[in-house]
């Protein structure tokens, strides 16, 4: 069954002069030639992605969309009419969201937070600034220390809210936090804690997350790094546990916990020594 704004894997049925045909077990689908790649042939299968062009045909292209069905992305309005914006998804088709799912009016050249979504009505992708409503803690998916994808979805005064997997919703504190990081931005962490609580008669629950790699696996990931740095800087670094959590972020990546604990184990194992301005590698 085709899935329109997803990746589907179709067979090449027939050529003609402006692309050719794709299988989808009727007529066959365009790929236009600018996106055909070279040397296909009928009965080569081709990864593409399906959505209606600007006359409502379902079309394929080899292009690489900036979200595909589901996706919570940040992107870009390129133009803005009464009834809604079209923001710029990376194809030749703007991504369409209507005035009634804008949280404030979008202008040109802003960039909104967005989740993709099929309209019911059209059978085409829009987008959505309204996101809340697809975010749920009540059945959740995730554990303790696992590893997620996470979207820095808003400010708070504890730190920022930000979307789990594209399904939950948890709470990265101001003390987790070692970098700038704006609304949109992506990167991994973990959860940190599940705390269950009860609202209305509902099981519901609170997360925590942190970025990263939980536990061990971080200070493993990081030992490497630390001694790959002090390779390429001739066996000193200038940096130590009185060191400013910023600066050592900025260097190395990690936080400052996790560099006190890692050169730590270093030292323990007799690979580096705590100089009064920094770590310096010990010789084999």
């Amino acid at each position: 069954m085709l899935k329109t704004g997803q990746y589907n894997t179709l067979k090449v049925i027939r050529e003609v002069d402006f692309g050719v045909y794709l299988d989808d077990g009727d007529n066959g689908i365009l790929l236009p030639k600018r996106f055909v790649p070279a040397g296909t042939k009928p009965g080569d299968a081709l990864v593409v992605f399906l959505y209606h062009d600007s006359e409502d045909r379902l079309i394929a292209t080899t292009q690489k969309p900036k979200g595909i069905l589901g996706d919570i992305v940040k992107l870009r309005a390129v133009s803005v009419t009464p009834h809604g914006a079209f923001l710029d998804n990376g194809l030749m088709k703007d991504l369409f969201v209507p005035l009634s799912k804008q949280q404030n009016k979008m202008i040109p050249n802003g960039e909104y937070l967005v989740k993709i979504y099929l309209d019911e009505r059209t059978g085409r992708l829009a987008a959505t600034e309204k996101i809340s409503p697809y975010l749920s803690n009540e059945e959740l998916t995730v554990k303790e220390l696992e590893v997620v994808d996470l979207i820095v979805y808003r400010r708070t005064d504890i730190g920022y809210v930000v979307i789990i997997n594209n399904k939950h919703t948890g709470v990265l504190h101001h003390n987790e936090i070692y970098q700038n990081i704006t609304v949109g931005d992506t990167f991994k962490g973990f959860i940190k804690k599940i705390y269950p609580e009860d609202k209305t008669g509902k099981d519901r629950y609170r997360i925590d997350v942190a970025a990263g790699k939980p536990g061990y696996q971080r200070v493993e990931d990081s030992t490497e790094k630390i001694l790959r740095l002090l390779n390429e800087n001739n066996g000193f670094l200038p940096y130590h546990d009185k060191s400013d959590p910023e600066e050592i972020y900025n260097f190395f990546g990690m936080s400052k916990k996790t560099f006190k604990m890692t050169t730590g184990n270093l030292f323990k194992q007799r690979k580096i020594n705590f100089e009064k301005d920094g770590i310096r590698l010990l010789k084999k």
